[in-house]
C-alpha cells in the first residue's frame, strides 16, 4: 500500500487499494481502506510504496508492521 501518513510516532498510515465488482453491475470499482503500522524504526515517508505483514496487536488500531519498502517515493 501507499503511505499516506506519517504524523504519528512509531506510526504509518498505509492507503491499501482493491477492487471489487459492483453487485448488480459487475463494473471494477476501487476500494481504499487505511491501516496503521507499526514502523518501530520510523523509516517510511509519505509517499513511499510499502508491504505491510499481520502481527499481534501493538495497539488499540495497529495490527500490522510495515515489513519492507517497496518503492521510495519521488518527493
Amino acid at each position: 500500500g501507499k503511505v499516506v501518513s506519517t504524523s504519528s510516532q512509531k506510526t504509518a498510515v498505509v492507503a491499501v487499494e482493491t477492487f471489487v465488482p459492483h453487485r448488480l453491475y459487475k463494473k471494477r470499482m476501487r476500494q481504499t481502506k487505511k491501516y496503521q503500522a507499526h514502523d518501530e524504526t520510523s523509516k517510511c515517508t509519505v509517499g513511499d510504496y510499502v508491504e505491510i505483514n499481520p502481527c499481534r496487536p501493538v495497539s488499540k488500531a495497529k495490527r500490522f508492521t510495515i515489513g519492507e519498502i517497496l518503492r521510495k517515493s519521488d518527493l
